[in-house]
């Protein structure tokens, strides 16, 4: 396999500080070094690569945008680099390092109370303990508002019933914040490992998403006590909340996985001779490819990047999240698709990684807001007028 070349057709790596050049460039050492070696074998199996989150946590990336409590309090462009670095890997890379950053740490340390952020936030960063999202019902995806899992007042702290499911890291954690609804709304409480009544479940059978850990978390009865609610939770926009984080790393992350398909695609096509004796990057029909992959990932780079200097400077909103989540992760599944015809039957081994890309990105077009459920955020902000019923 080729080694990964830097694709920067508008020499975006000008805009970026010495700092933010010296992170891109320690993860993508540790991916190739120490995730690529593993990331066929796991693929295969199913399973995540957990000897590595040691590692992981070692090099910081675990919540590394936010401040204090062990984490290294990197900006919005260093964040979004490591995101694009590690699903250059593999999207399950990706998601393991965003759900416990964006998913986990981030609700503990916006709306937890001290003793929380003390207790949990420099384990999770330093990769010591792992964490879960639980939102996502099985009846009750794109429509969160709608879940039924509840959590009643008791005199020793709170009854939670109820399930989640397509939770990443489920079987992995330690913890999960888990959103269930109350008599006064919906609210964040934090259930730990070994909670009685609590179980996970490992879901199979998955075709994308392989070497990521994806669970089913079931409440029966579970007693949580009165100081793991999560005190600053208000309704469902504090989850939404953690969604937008999560969205911007993906917008980011994405083009990982689009610019590992061009630059497989552009090799193999240089190599690989046909008909008259030419590689096949001399036909047309595979320069036009190409060329289209190129345009639309230096499109997507432009605009992560705008909309880093956004979120830097506090000016970022929502909707401007869902339009980079939407347009990135389009065009990275585009990318690979392309990549794996340019490949012709190679492009079904795994000897290969467009297939394994292609594979991923069907489910990260779908996670964190699905393609369609962007358009109606964005529709919806750009008319006033909602469409979501």
């Amino acid at each position: 396999m080729a080694k990964f070349q830097s694709l920067d057709f508008y020499d975006i790596d000008s805009s970026l500080s010495d700092e933010d050049r010296l992170i891109r460039n320690t993860v993508r050492e540790f991916v190739d070094n120490e995730f690529m070696p593993l990331v066929r074998e796991y693929y295969r199996k199913g399973e995540f690569p957990d000897q590595l989150i040691p590692r992981i946590g070692e090099l910081g990336l675990l919540g590394s945008n936010l401040n204090g409590y062990g984490c290294a309090g990197l900006g919005a462009i260093a964040y979004g680099l490591i995101n694009q670095e590690l699903e250059r890997g593999d999207s399950g890379l990706r998601s393991f390092a965003s759900v416990q950053g964006s998913l986990v740490m981030y609700p503990i340390h916006a709306f937890g109370s001290e003793e929380q952020k003390e207790a949990w936030l420099p384990r999770l960063a330093a990769g010591d303990a792992v964490g879960c999202f639980g939102l996502t019902e099985p009846d009750f995806g794109s429509n969160p508002g709608g879940m039924r899992t509840r959590a009643e007042k008791t005199s020793d702290g709170w009854l939670l019933n109820g399930a989640k499911m397509w939770i990443t890291n489920g079987t992995l954690s330690d913890i999960a914040v888990v959103w269930a609804r109350t008599e006064d709304g919906i609210r964040g409480f934090l259930v730990e490992k070994g909670t009685e009544g609590f179980e996970t479940k490992a879901m199979h059978g998955k075709l994308s998403l392989r070497a990521s850990a994806t669970s089913e978390l079931l409440f029966e009865n579970c007693l949580i006590p009165e100081s793991n609610m999560l005190p600053k939770t208000t309704g469902l926009g504090s989850a939404l909340k953690c969604l937008t984080q999560a969205r911007y790393g993906i917008a980011w992350g994405v083009l990982g996985a689009a610019m590992a398909c061009y630059d497989e695609a552009l090799n193999y096509a240089k190599g690989r001779v046909q008909f008259s004796g030419k590689p096949i990057a001399s036909h047309q029909l595979v320069q036009e490819k190409l060329v289209y992959m190129l345009n639309e990932i230096t499109k997507a780079q432009l605009l992560a990047l705008q909309l880093g200097k956004l979120k830097d400077a506090g000016k970022a909103n929502n909707a401007q999240v869902s339009l980079a989540k939407r347009n990135n992760v389009h065009i990275a599944l585009e990318t690979a698709r392309l990549a794996r015809q340019i490949l012709g039957a190679n492009g079904i081994l795994d000897d290969y990684q467009a297939m394994r890309h292609l594979c991923n990105l069907e489910t990260v077009i779908t996670y964190e807001g699905t393609h369609d459920i962007h358009t109606l955020i964005l529709g919806s902000e750009i008319t006033g007028l909602p469409a979501f019923s």
